[in-house]
């Protein structure tokens, strides 16, 4: 494969749908002129993401989008040749799920509903059952939301599925209890720029994370979109600030060069791996 332009987005998105859904166009049409070939938007794209983690109300939540709705057909009819990974509220199965789609302008390659869920998101939204990869033009990839890059067997069941590039579409805020002064000195701006390249050096491929900024409500969103290459270096970033982090690379080769002498997929030992679910509990003192 020829190499590829990957770029993640810093933006900010809120409620107004319509004023979403043009500015995502306006930013599809001119990365086309940039010559990107994977564009990942920040997760609640369409519609804005939850104003608060703790105990939002239900008045104040994020629209419910029919996948098959006028939004993601705007967004389909924008794309073109281009991969375009956006997120949203979706609407189904009698539930609201935090959404990603990956698609062309041919239509929907992939799509993901969040695993893990924080704080209180599991009062108002129902949670995926898998993580899975699936083929695009600029390879096989697979995509987590927010929370889920927490998680090392997230990263690791798609990379065991083959994805060569992951996704990872947030709404991360800074610290909700002991936030810093300055954006950088955020506890959380640390841990989700961690998170990004351990999950692209312990698997070996391609973290292309997107993320929300300014406020919504209660939360301050960090940006820091970024292009990880496969031994968790930052290839393009954009920091605190709102932009399009790019890196031209060749996928297959970078891939190859790294798992040429330490192999980690090839070199782990499922057998000795612990295979509980869930740890026992400690009981609190008394």
């Amino acid at each position: 494969m020829p190499t590829v332009t990957l770029g993640a987005l810093a933006g900010n998105f809120g409620r107004d749908l319509d004023r979403c859904v043009a500015k995502s166009v306006g930013i599809i049409e001119a990365a086309a002129r940039d010559g990107v070939d994977l564009l990942v938007f920040p997760h609640a794209t369409l519609g804005g993401y939850l104003g608060d983690l703790r105990d939002p109300s239900p008045d104040a939540l994020p629209p419910a989008l029919d996948p098959d709705g006028p939004e993601l057909a705007a967004i389909t009819a924008a794309a073109g040749d281009m991969t375009i990974c956006i997120g949203y509220t979706e609407a189904g199965d009698g539930a609201r799920y935090n959404t990603a789609v990956c698609l062309t302008g041919d239509g929907v390659l992939g799509v993901h509903r969040k695993v893990h869920q924080p704080v209180d998101e599991p009062a108002h939204y129902g949670a995926g059952a898998h993580f899975r990869a699936f083929d695009t033009p600029v390879g096989r990839l697979g995509m987590l939301i927010d929370y889920d890059k927490t998680f090392p067997e997230s990263a690791r069941s798609l990379a065991l599925d083959g994805a060569q590039v992951v996704a990872t579409l947030s709404a991360w805020p800074a610290s909700v209890t002991d936030r810093a002064a300055r954006l950088p000195a955020d506890r959380q701006s640390r841990l989700f720029d961690l998170y990004d390249c351990a999950r692209a050096a312990e698997n070996q491929l391609f973290v292309v994370a997107s993320n929300q900024t300014g406020v919504m409500g209660a939360l301050r969103f960090l940006g820091q979109a970024k292009v990880v290459g496969p031994g968790g270096e930052i290839l393009a970033a954009t920091r605190s600030k709102g932009g399009l982090a790019l890196a031209e690379v060749d996928i297959g080769a970078e891939i190859t060069r790294s798992r040429r002498v330490l192999d980690h997929l090839g070199e782990r030992r499922p057998e000795t791996y612990t295979t509980s679910t869930a740890p026992e509990r400690t009981p609190p003192c008394a």
